[in-house]
C-alpha cells in the first residue's frame, strides 16, 4: 500500500469516528483523529459533545507516551485557540507527534490555519487535504454556522413521483414507506431545530419530534403571523422540547401572554408577515447551527425564493396522484422562464425500501 492510499485508510477511520457522534455536537464541528506508531493504531477519539475534550486530547489519552513519534490524523485542522476548552495544536506539540494528517481547514476565524501554523513553526510535518471532500460534507453544518452565525437550512419533503404531498382533499398519509419516515426521523435527531407553518399544525397537530430509539428531540419552530396556532396543540402542551414561535406585528397581544405563559417562546419580526432572515438570526444568536425545514408548499418556497435554503432532501414514492388540484412541495408564484430554474448541484440518489431518497444543494448566496 503507497503512502497516499494508508493516509487515506487511516483518516476513513477518523471520518467514521466523528460520524458517529451525528446529532451530538452542534454547534461544534464533527471531528475524528486515530494515532500511529510504526504501524500500530495506538490512540483513536472522537468528539462526543460541547465543552468535552476534542477528538485529538481523546487520542492523545489512549495512546500516553506511544504518541511521541507518531502521525496523528485529524479530520479538521486542530484548534489553536482557547475556548471551552484548551488549543488542540498546542497539546499535539507537546506530546511530540512527529507527524499531522489533515483532511480540512478549519473555517472557523478564530483558527483559519493558526493550528497548522503552530504545528509547522513546532517543525511538526503536517499533510493538508487527505479526504478533505468527505470532511467538509461531513461539517457542512458547521462550515456554514461558524462563518454566517446563522444554520445551515435543509428542506425537506415527501412527494410521489408527479411531485405531489397530497391528494385534492389534503390526504398525505402516508407517501412514503416505513424505511423513509425512519431516515426522517434521524434527520430530526441530527438536527438542533425542525420549522413548519401553522397550517401544518392546525392539519396534523404534529408533534414535531424524534421517534428514534434514543433520538434528540429538536427545538421546535413554527411560523405564525396571526398565532392561529391552537392553545392545545401538543407542541405546545407535550413538553416533549421546547417550542418558539415566531410571528408578526398583527398578532394577539393577550394570545401572547398566554403562550409565553404556556411556556412558549414568542418572537416578533418586523412587519405583518414573519420574515424569515430574521428567524435565521434569532436561531443563530440561539446556537442553533441546523435547521430542518419541514413545511408545506408555501413555506419550502418561501425559503427557495428568497435564497435562504442550503441543501434539499426529497423522498419520492413510486406513486401517482395526479389532478391539478393536488399540491406540489413548492407552491408560491415559480418562475415564467426556464433559463431562471434554481440549478441544484451535487445529486445524490438511495433507495430507502421501495423509495428514493434524493440529496441536492441550492447555490451558494
Amino acid at each position: 500500500m503507497n503512502e497516499r492510499s494508508l493516509h487515506e485508510k487511516y483518516m476513513r477511520l477518523a471520518l467514521e469516528n466523528a460520524r458517529a457522534a451525528q446529532g451530538q455536537t452542534a454547534p461544534n464541528p464533527l471531528v475524528g483523529s486515530v494515532i500511529v506508531n510504526d504501524g500500530r493504531l495506538v490512540g483513536i477519539g472522537a468528539h462526543l459533545k460541547p465543552g468535552e475534550p476534542h477528538a485529538e486530547i481523546h487520542a492523545l489519552r489512549m495512546a500516553g507516551d506511544h504518541a511521541r513519534g507518531a502521525t496523528i490524523y485529524v479530520t479538521l485542522e486542530p484548534c489553536s485557540h482557547h475556548g471551552r476548552t484548551g488549543p488542540c495544536a498546542e497539546a499535539i506539540v507537546r506530546a511530540g507527534l512527529a507527524r499531522v494528517v489533515v483532511a480540512a481547514p478549519d473555517p472557523n476565524p478564530l483558527v483559519a490555519g493558526s493550528g497548522i501554523r503552530i504545528l509547522r513553526d513546532a517543525g511538526i510535518e503536517v499533510i493538508e487535504g487527505v479526504l478533505r471532500e468527505e470532511s467538509e460534507r461531513l461539517n457542512e453544518v458547521f462550515n456554514r454556522y461558524i462563518v454566517s452565525k446563522r444554520p445551515f437550512v435543509t428542506v425537506k419533503s415527501a412527494v410521489t413521483m408527479d411531485g405531489k404531498i397530497a391528494t385534492r382533499s389534503s390526504s398525505s398519509r402516508w407517501i412514503t414507506s416505513a424505511e423513509a419516515r425512519e431516515d426522517v426521523h434521524r434527520l430530526r435527531h441530527e438536527s438542533g431545530a425542525i420549522l413548519v407553518g401553522v397550517q401544518t399544525i392546525l392539519h396534523d397537530d404534529s408533534q414535531l419530534n424524534t421517534r428514534l430509539p434514543g433520538g434528540r428531540n429538536p427545538l421546535r419552530v413554527v411560523l405564525d403571523s396571526t398565532l392561529r396556532i391552537p392553545e392545545h396543540a401538543r407542541v405546545i402542551t407535550d413538553g416533549e422540547a421546547p417550542t418558539w414561535i415566531f410571528t408578526g406585528s398583527q398578532a394577539d397581544p393577550d394570545k401572547r401572554k398566554r403562550l409565553e405563559a404556556a411556556g412558549v417562546r414568542v418572537i416578533e419580526t418586523s412587519g405583518e408577515r414573519v420574515n424569515l432572515n430574521e428567524v435565521l438570526d434569532a436561531l443563530g444568536a440561539g446556537e442553533i447551527s441546523s435547521l430542518l425545514v419541514e413545511g408545506g408548499g408555501q413555506v419550502i418556497a418561501s425559503f427557495v425564493e428568497q435564497g435562504l435554503a442550503d441543501k434539499l432532501v426529497l423522498y419520492m414514492a413510486p406513486k401517482l396522484v395526479g389532478g391539478k388540484d393536488a399540491p406540489t412541495f413548492i407552491e408560491g408564484l415559480g418562475i415564467s422562464d426556464m433559463n431562471e430554474a434554481v440549478q441544484l448541484t451535487g445529486l445524490r440518489a438511495e433507495p430507502l425500501g421501495p423509495d428514493l431518497k434524493f440529496e441536492a444543494y441550492f447555490p451558494k448566496q
